[in-house]
């Protein structure tokens, strides 16, 4: 059987091809993204999910796990075992509040937050590679941020 070409198959079509697809605009990004993160964070000793919860404890320390999970979007089965790495490395604690035993704090150590003094090269870094200027990347970053916020209602 043939089919014709039709300008709704025409749209179709379009709409079907690879590089005219968001979602692989967003994934591909972030896959060169987080492959230049990867030196520049091996150099630090921590991997790219670790780097995201202590630029959160560098923000504010001392927050429970469950607003850290929170502010990562991450659940506590993916956040529990990267604080018990990061614990081991001797980069934060976990403490149970003493006013509520079912709340678990995290804190950094000294070596996290000595830590942020060598992270602290990395955004001019990424800034570099991406040769976007600062007001470029911050207007990418709300625009992807309000995308995320649409699509998580």
């Amino acid at each position: 059987m043939v089919t014709r070409n039709t300008p709704d198959t025409a749209l179709s079509d379009q709409a079907l091809r690879l590089d005219n697809q968001l979602c692989f605009a967003l994934y591909s990004a972030s896959l060169a993204m987080t492959k230049l993160y990867k030196p520049l964070l091996d150099e630090l000793g921590i991997t790219y999910p670790q780097y995201l919860v202590l630029l959160v404890l560098w923000e504010r320390d001392g927050i429970t796990v469950s607003e850290l999970g929170e502010r990562l979007s991450l659940d506590s089965g993916t956040l529990t075992p990267l604080l018990k790495r990061l614990e081991t490395a001797g980069l934060v604690s976990r403490l149970r509040d003493t006013q509520d035993e079912r709340r678990v704090l995290v804190r950094l150590s000294a070596a996290g937050r000595e830590l942020k003094q060598r992270a602290a090269r990395i955004p001019g870094c990424v800034l570099q590679a991406s040769q976007c200027s600062v007001a470029e990347a911050m207007a990418l970053t709300h625009q992807i941020q309000t995308l995320r916020n649409r699509l998580t209602g």
